[in-house]
């Protein structure tokens, strides 16, 4: 038994048998939030995202999971609210940043790499904490790409990805349907079919956010009564 484990527990330092206790917090916050998934179609991205909204009085209209953070690339995220929203403005401004000095459109792999870079200094020092929040950032350049970043600021290259408490139901849903190059159609109903597993509450076109991402037509989002086709 290691003397004084709870000095390990507060601080951002390893424990004496390799863990670092406040980022393992902060993937299990990530757990307890909505399930959003990913999935790399022919020339395109799919991301859904369920709205898990408990209290009866909320407008789903003002509740948005999925973002556009630049022309040709979305995000959405799981975890705690106030820190995904944070990181997707970070993420506009990098890319915005990024068109002003260079002229150009930043790959989604570099803005992946520089959103994990900002996520890493969390795990470093004492008096500030992880970000309690995965992200999946998906966007086409030469081809479409997805990438998820977790709490630990891992950037890790998908075809398909599931993230939130439903994490391990969507994901075997995701394995058992995907195939490389599916239309977009098949990838949508995909997408809300591994929701629809994982969820723990009925999937309608209000708790719901579906946004495609296109060579031809960049960041798209469906609004209720398209999301309603699909379900």
């Amino acid at each position: 038994m290691y003397p004084n484990v709870q000095a390990y527990d507060r601080g951002m330092m390893f424990s004496p048998d390799g863990q670092l206790f406040q980022v393992e917090y902060a993937k299990a916050a990530v757990r307890k939030g909505a399930t959003a998934v990913g999935i790399v179609a022919k020339d395109s991205i799919v991301l859904a995202a369920h709205k898990n909204i408990t209290e009866p009085l909320v407008v789903p209209q003002t509740f948005q999971k999925i973002f556009r953070v630049d022309s040709h690339i979305g995000s959405t995220y799981s975890g705690i609210v106030s820190d995904g929203l944070h990181l997707i403005s970070s993420m506009r401004n990098k890319t915005q940043t990024h068109r002003m000095v260079y002229n150009e459109t930043e790959s989604v792999e570099t803005l992946a790499r520089e959103i994990s870079d900002d996520m890493q200094v969390a795990t470093q020092y004492g008096g500030v904490r992880p970000y309690a929040v995965s992200l999946l950032i998906g966007g086409i350049n030469a081809s479409p790409m997805l990438f998820e970043v977790d709490p630990s600021a891992t950037p890790m290259g998908y075809k398909a990805d599931a993230i939130g408490m439903g994490k391990k139901q969507a994901g075997d849903i995701l394995a058992g349907g995907y195939k490389d190059g599916m239309s977009i159609d098949n990838a949508i109903a995909l997408g809300i079919e591994a929701i629809k597993k994982s969820a723990d509450s009925k999937i309608k076109e209000n708790n719901l956010d579906v946004s495609i991402i296109t060579r031809s037509n960049g960041f798209e989002a469906f609004g209720p009564e398209k999301i309603a086709t699909y379900l």
